[in-house]
């Protein structure tokens, strides 16, 4: 092979190494949500839910994958006008010792770029107007039909602060505070009506019915699948049956020495209370005892498949109950059931709220 050949033949090599590489960023861009994305949208939706236990984990995957302090800083404290200052600020505060903590480690996280508030006129609520119209791409009236009507202070709030004084920030895009607010309203229930409103808005600042079809993950393992489903029917996906063929439901028989009753209750109570509240896939863990006999525990418990049942094994709630009350227990028996009537049955959880 003459040195023209040669030539001719690396350059086809390269040619065919970019157009593969060009194909396969094209399709990690268009097919979901980058690694930075899906920690984005899950750590709002942990804060929205209060899930503070998950949202340490994945704050530190936020910074592992590249989201810097302050963008994880202005999407803490934007949700602080979807869910609430107690949450909000529960998470900044957990936020702050993950830093300190990184920080202790020797780990150098990205600062990012300076939070610097600069508000281009003292009309906020024209300004806040103009930003809302802006990625909204729909005529903001003043005040606004309704609710500004109704109550002008709440719209001058929404306006002039939320979208002034929060949005005049651009440490976060447009588009990845929409993808905040998306996640948030994702996974809270009750107001389906401001997720149709921020999806069409998040549409507007280039999300794509691809990324929001991969928030649907995300949202049902942070936030279980009914809040999961809401979303799927808002974004025109299928919907997921509620309970999967493999769900299990089981009767723990555990008898308990008389001695260790009173304390092996609180650890007890503590370890159900935690699986119900931070795990999507515990559907139930509904202690008893017997009134006749308070040694005899009964424990109903339900998962939504096989997989939540073993994920629930892992956590540390679980493995600190194992662990402290094996003492306590005199005989354990395991009863696995079968649902007699799976259509009826989640109905049961909605009448008791």
């Amino acid at each position: 092979m003459n040195r023209k050949s040669i030539i001719n033949t690396l350059l086809l090599f390269l040619v065919l190494i970019s157009t593969t590489m060009n194909a396969q960023t094209k399709t990690e861009n268009n097919s979901g949500l980058d690694t930075r994305q899906q920690n984005l949208a899950a750590i709002a939706t942990l804060t929205a839910k209060g899930n503070t236990t998950e949202l340490k984990t994945t704050l530190n995957s936020g910074l592992d994958s590249g989201l810097t302090i302050n963008e994880i800083k202005e999407a803490l404290v934007q949700l602080y006008a979807y869910c609430g200052f107690p949450r909000s600020l529960n998470a900044l505060g957990i936020f702050k010792s993950v830093v300190e903590e990184r920080a202790a480690k020797g780990i150098k996280d990205d600062e990012g770029k300076p939070i610097v508030i600069e508000n281009q006129t003292k009309d906020k609520y024209e300004q806040g107007r103009k930003v809302l119209e802006e990625i909204s791409k729909t005529p903001q009236p003043k005040p606004a039909p309704g609710f500004g009507k109704f109550a002008p202070r709440i719209d001058a709030f929404l306006k002039e602060h939320l979208f002034a004084d929060i949005f005049v920030s651009d440490v976060l895009s447009y588009q990845q505070r929409e993808l905040v607010t998306i996640s948030a309203l994702a996974a809270m229930p009750g107001v389906e009506a401001q997720l149709k409103s921020h999806l069409g808005i998040g549409k507007n600042t280039g999300i794509t019915d691809a990324q929001l079809k991969a928030l649907c993950s995300i949202i049902e393992k942070h936030a279980g699948r009914t809040q999961a489903n809401i979303l799927r029917r808002n974004v025109g996906e299928t919907e997921l049956p509620l309970t999967a063929p493999d769900m299990m439901v089981r009767v723990s028989e555990i008898e308990i020495l008389p001695e260790f009753l009173e304390e092996y209750k609180a650890i007890l109570q503590e370890e159900s209370s935690a699986s119900v509240a931070v795990e999507p896939g515990v559907i139930a863990i509904y202690p008893m005892f017997q009134k006749e006999n308070p040694t005899q525990v009964r424990i109903v418990e339900i998962y939504a498949d096989k997989k939540a049942y073993e994920a629930h094994l892992q956590t540390p709630h679980f493995k600190k109950y194992k662990e402290t009350t094996l003492k306590m227990v005199k005989s354990l028996k395991l009863v696995d059931m079968d649902a007699l009537d799976t259509v009826t049955m989640p109905q049961v959880f909605k009448k008791i709220k």
